[in-house]
């Protein structure tokens, strides 16, 4: 395979607020320098960068692909307990079309009204509702199914991963993969590879990219 097709689908800009140091008019530059076609703008719970991403990665030529990496609670949304409910799971969603693009619109908009609770939350009752014309990918380490590969709970992965696919649909999810060096992320690694071989969902190739450059490594250090 071409290396050049490689399009990035998890990326965190400058709204991803104190975390993501991508400036949008750079990141579609130097996306377009690599001679790639298209890339993804997925900051965390919000979709601040939805309009000057877009019209950034046009004025470049390059395909936008607008996306949010959600927070999902863990119980329902509305569940406030802070030894049950103060971590979420993180999983990325990807517009495919206009209806998948106002679907998330729904999804961050109630996740910050109704399940906002240290984190703006949806839950698995939103996602029911507002799946349609959204591609879903299992996220990092933070992801549900990593969590559990984590916790030595490979049935619960495989349940999950299978209620996701069934959810999104055939084509519509993918197994995430990531290797930055990480111990956990080497760790889940060939169990990820493993599921898909089982439940035929593939895999999808991901760079969880907070900055553009080595160079800028310390720079993202201060930010954090």
């Amino acid at each position: 395979m071409n290396p050049d097709a490689f399009v990035h689908l998890h990326v965190h800009s400058e709204y991803s607020l104190l975390d993501g140091a991508c400036r949008l008019k750079a990141l579609c530059r130097q996306v377009r320098e690599h001679g790639q076609t298209a890339v993804a703008v997925t900051d965390h719970g919000n979709l601040y960068a939805a309009v000057a991403f877009y019209d950034a990665a046009k004025e470049a030529g390059i395909k936008p692909i607008i996306g949010c990496e959600v927070y999902l609670a863990q119980r329902s949304r509305r569940d406030r307990d802070p030894l049950l409910d103060g971590k979420s799971y993180h999983l990325l969603l990807l517009c495919e079309n206009e209806t998948g693009y106002r679907n998330l619109i729904k999804l961050v908009s109630l996740s910050n009204l109704e399940g906002f609770y240290r984190k703006p939350r949806v839950d698995w009752e939103l996602l029911q509702q507002y799946h349609e014309g959204l591609i879903c990918l299992s996220a990092c380490i933070a992801g549900e199914i990593p969590r559990l590969l984590l916790d030595n709970d490979y049935a619960g992965a495989k349940c999950a991963a299978l209620r996701y696919r069934e959810l999104f649909g055939e084509g519509n999810f993918f197994l995430e993969v990531q290797n930055h060096g990480i111990p956990e992320e080497r760790e889940v690694l060939p169990q990820l590879v493993r599921l898909s071989r089982e439940t035929h969902i593939p895999l999808a190739a991901t760079n969880d990219a907070h900055y553009l450059n080595r160079s800028d490594a310390q720079t993202h250090k201060i930010l954090l």
